[in-house]
C-alpha cells in the first residue's frame, strides 16, 4: 500500500509541473500577441517585469537555499517537533518570531511553507506567520517616533494576540 500513496503524490507533482508548462506557455503566447498588438506597451511591460525580478532576486535566493537545507538537511521529525501540530508554546513564538524577521515579497515565502507543512508543519502556524509578517523589526523605531510607543506597544500585543486566534481557529479548521 505505501507505493499507491507515493505514485499518487508523484502523478499530483506531474500534473503541477504540466500546469507550470501550460501557463508558461500562455503567458508567452499572449506577450507575442501583445508585442504584435502594441510594441512600446509590451516592451514598457517587459522592462518594468525585469525590474521586479531583480529586486526580488536576493530574497528568492535566500528562500530557495532556506529550502534546499531543509529539504536535505532537517528531516520531518525535526519539524514536526518544532513548529508541528503538538510543538506547544515554542512553536508558537517560533512562528511568531520567524514571521517578524521574514522580508521580501510574500509569495517567494511560499514554496518554503508549503515545503515545511509537507513535513508536518502544522496550518495554525503557518496562519501565524503570515499574520506577523506585517510586523518588521526595522520599521518599530521609526513607528515609535512617529505614533508613540504606547500606541506601537500596544499595538504589537493586539497583532500578537489577533495572531494567535487566528492561528488557533486556523487548527480547529484545518488540522
Amino acid at each position: 500500500m505505501k507505493g499507491t500513496g507515493e505514485n499518487k503524490q508523484k502523478s499530483k507533482q506531474d500534473q503541477g509541473g504540466f500546469r507550470g508548462l501550460y501557463f508558461l506557455t500562455s503567458v508567452s503566447i499572449l506577450y507575442v500577441v501583445m508585442m504584435i498588438l502594441s510594441p512600446d506597451k509590451t516592451a514598457s511591460s517587459i522592462s518594468a517585469s525585469g525590474d521586479l525580478l531583480l529586486k526580488i532576486i536576493p530574497v528568492l535566493l535566500l528562500v530557495i537555499l532556506c529550502t534546499a537545507l531543509m529539504k536535505y538537511y532537517i528531516s520531518p521529525k525535526t519539524v514536526k517537533k518544532y513548529v508541528g501540530s503538538d510543538s506547544g508554546v515554542k512553536g508558537w513564538f517560533l512562528a511568531i518570531a520567524a514571521g517578524m524577521l521574514s522580508h521580501g515579497p510574500i509569495y517567494v515565502w511560499f514554496t518554503l511553507l508549503k515545503e515545511l507543512r509537507d513535513n508536518g508543519m502544522s496550518n495554525g502556524l503557518v496562519a501565524v506567520f503570515l499574520y506577523n509578517r506585517a510586523v518588521k523589526i526595522p520599521l518599530l523605531p521609526m513607528m515609535i517616533a512617529l505614533l508613540g510607543g504606547k500606541l506601537v506597544i500596544i499595538l504589537l500585543f493586539y497583532m500578537f494576540a489577533a495572531s494567535l486566534i487566528q492561528g488557533m481557529v486556523v487548527k480547529l479548521l484545518l488540522d
